[in-house]
């Protein structure tokens, strides 16, 4: 949903530098993919995820996905009211944080197990079933016009969504492992 005060704006490498936090939101570039902005986040998350495994323990990553969802709704926050768009599909950090939350939170899991984790995150983001529809509609009716809060709140927004499909991933998993 865009603000009807001005036009959007367009994501692009010179908005991303323009910002910390726009450079944050939008995935350390992954969010500018012209395809599926949001698989590319997920993608670099994992990525990222592998890559830090080595230095990391549990309170390292409690502390950084800790860390990670705070920042994001602040980046998330920023990055939204200077596109004028309560929730555009560039900002990805909701996807880095929530996916290395349903990664942290699944280790030891070997690279199958992460792949069906990486799938059924992207299905729950992206068709948005159940709880994940309910909490990415819950601030799309915020108006930047008349409330003063209304850019926390998509914010705010960007990043629950998120966080209610990586709990549904991590819940489907969690069935499939006691099944087995």
């Amino acid at each position: 949903m865009e603000s009807s005060l001005q036009a959007p704006v367009r994501p692009s490498a010179r908005f991303m530098l323009s910002h910390p936090a726009h450079f944050i939101a939008l995935g350390f570039g992954s969010g500018l993919s012209p395809m599926a902005p949001g698989t590319a986040g997920t993608l670099w998350a994992w990525a990222a995820f592998v890559a830090l495994q080595p230095w990391m323990n549990d309170l390292r990553w409690a502390v950084l996905i800790g860390l990670s969802l705070a920042v994001g709704w602040w980046v998330s926050t920023i990055t939204a009211k200077n596109m004028r768009v309560l929730d555009p599909s560039c900002v990805v950090w909701d996807e880095v944080a929530a996916f290395w939350l349903v990664l942290w939170l699944i280790t030891p899991a070997g690279f199958w197990v992460q792949l069906v984790a990486f799938v059924l995150f992207r299905f729950f983001d992206a068709v948005k079933p159940g709880p994940v529809g309910w909490a990415d509609q819950l601030f799309h009716g915020v108006r930047p016009d008349t409330d003063p809060a209304a850019w926390r709140k998509a914010g705010f927004g960007i990043m629950l969504d998120d966080v209610v499909a990586a709990a549904c991933t991590l819940l489907v998993l969690a069935i499939w492992r006691f099944f087995q």
